[in-house]
């Protein structure tokens, strides 16, 4: 790996903001946060919301764990991709824990007290609050760290856990907080804001496209009672990415199962997974009074790592009365093909293609060898990245820092440089990711480091050459397209 030169350097760590507005809000960091921040008795603050946290949850079995075992031996340096870039002991991940840690340890364990008494440690200050706040963000929440650690210490827990106290305190992203406030109260309900009308607009569209390019009619259902499935996706699909829809409802043709798209919330993204529990919590609710509402029998995610992982293991977790099986769209789609429900053209791809594994679904073993088995039932030339499966390499934009335009180079010079060598060594024409919050890293992550490849997710390969017709041809070129 080629060092970072001292222009890139410069270029990844520019902070956005103005000077004014540092000094406004007493908080050096490259990412914005919401005007009015309230930056008096920081230090209390964040003590209280703490308190709070480890009085209600069950954090405190975890720091108190975490705390008697060595968080320092630096083993997990060699699995974080942040680290192999910069260099920077900061960046090591115990280095990172230890900022949280160390704020248990002295306020909220008794041998800490008492020996903060003995030699007048003044304890959590400022300049601690602005490092925290600094550091949690640079950190993809990937979890890669956590196979190297002999201790099994979880970095990535901790690193949400130090984002949600921040949170309390006001100091989160204002991409974050913005997308969540117009999803849980906005008048859209997604973090999107698009309305209903749009998204219906948006189906009645790549229906009509679909029935020219597969020869037969497919349909969106919407508001369906009692069907078998609610399939949420994350509302961003319906603008970027029609085709990962398209493959989808084709699939869905194939299979003859009921489902349906509620328009009362039609948005799978999670934002709470990367920063606070309770809003996962009020967006998991929100998605089990859709799935009640219209009565269905278990729960579709589409094509997001984060979307489905906050579903799958938390949904049932905050369900008031309303329990359900999760699903990931890849699952289901693996199970189609199985049963002998799909069938593919395999001469439609031709190109050379990767797949790349979003962390949210492929470290924790879920869904590995799913996407495989149904690539190999239609690719010809598949090459796998090296590590893959639970050991992929993040692509950078991991924990939310996707949806932070602002700090755009760090993400694709720093956070995504082993990804976009990864990438490169394959020579592949298509990088399949099917996951939302991969696919806008990873295209910004292509374009940014001139790699000469298309992302795609794995549905819109499929839209391509599953067959539907009935004369047995995968895909008709629109009318448009025909000379």
């Amino acid at each position: 790996m080629n060092p970072l030169t001292v222009e890139e350097k410069t270029k990844a760590f520019a902070l956005p903001k103005k000077a004014e507005v540092v000094e406004k809000q007493k908080l050096n960091v490259r990412y914005h946060v919401e005007d009015g921040l309230v930056i008096e008795d920081r230090p209390r603050r964040f003590l209280e919301a703490m308190a709070a946290i480890l009085k209600h949850t069950n954090y405190r079995f975890a720091l108190d764990h975490y705390i008697r075992t060595s968080a320092k031996c630096s083993r997990c340096a060699t699995n974080c991709q942040i680290y192999e870039t910069t260099g920077d002991l900061k960046d090591i991940p115990c280095n990172r824990s230890e900022l949280l840690l160390s704020v248990y340890r002295r306020h909220f364990t008794v041998a800490g007290m008492l020996k903060g008494r003995l030699t007048n440690d003044p304890g959590l200050t400022d300049e601690k609050i602005e490092e925290m706040a600094d550091s949690f963000y640079n950190c993809t929440a990937c979890r890669r760290c956590t196979l190297e650690c002999p201790a099994g210490i979880d970095h990535g827990l901790i690193t949400h856990l130090g984002r949600y106290i921040l949170g309390l305190i006001g100091i989160s992203p204002r991409a974050l907080v913005v997308s969540t406030r117009e999803q849980l109260v906005g008048q859209t309900k997604n973090t999107s804001a698009i309305p209903v009308p749009a998204l219906l607009d948006t189906i009645e569209f790549l229906e009509e496209e679909m029935a020219e390019t597969k020869g037969v009619e497919v349909k969106f259902p919407v508001d369906v009672e009692g069907a078998k499935y609610l399939f949420i996706a994350p509302v961003s699909d319906f603008l970027m990415e029609a085709e990962s829809l398209m493959g989808i409802a084709c699939v869905m043709k194939a299979t003859g199962d009921s489902w349906t798209i509620g328009t009362k919330n039609y948005d799978a993204i999670n934002y709470g997974l990367f920063y606070s529990d309770h809003i996962l919590e009020k967006v998991l609710n929100q998605m089990e009074e859709e799935a009640k509402r219209l009565n269905v029998k278990a729960i579709l995610i589409g094509e997001c790592g984060h979307a489905s992982r906050s579903a799958k293991y938390f949904y049932n977790q905050f369900a008031k009365d309303f329990p359900l099986p999760v699903v990931n769209i890849l699952e289901y789609t693996q199970a189609a093909l199985a049963s002998g429900k799909l069938k593919f053209d395999t001469e439609i791809i031709q190109e050379r293609v990767t797949y790349h594994d979003p962390c949210n679904i492929a470290r924790p073993g879920w869904v590995v060898e799913q996407p495989r088995e149904i690539i190999r039932a239609f690719i010809k030339d598949f090459r796998e990245m090296t590590p893959n499966r639970r050991e992929n390499i993040c692509c950078g934009g991991g924990g939310g820092t996707v949806s932070l335009d602002e700090v755009r180079s760090y993400r694709t010079l720093i956070g995504g440089r082993r990804k976009a060598e990864q990438i490169e060594a394959t020579g592949a024409q298509y990088v399949i990711a099917p996951c939302a919050n991969c696919k806008k890293q990873l295209r910004e992550l292509i374009e940014d480091n001139k790699l000469g490849c298309e992302l795609v997710g794995l549905h819109d390969l499929i839209y391509k050459a599953l067959i539907l017709s009935p004369d047995g041809v995968a895909w008709h070129e629109p009318a448009e397209m025909v000379m």
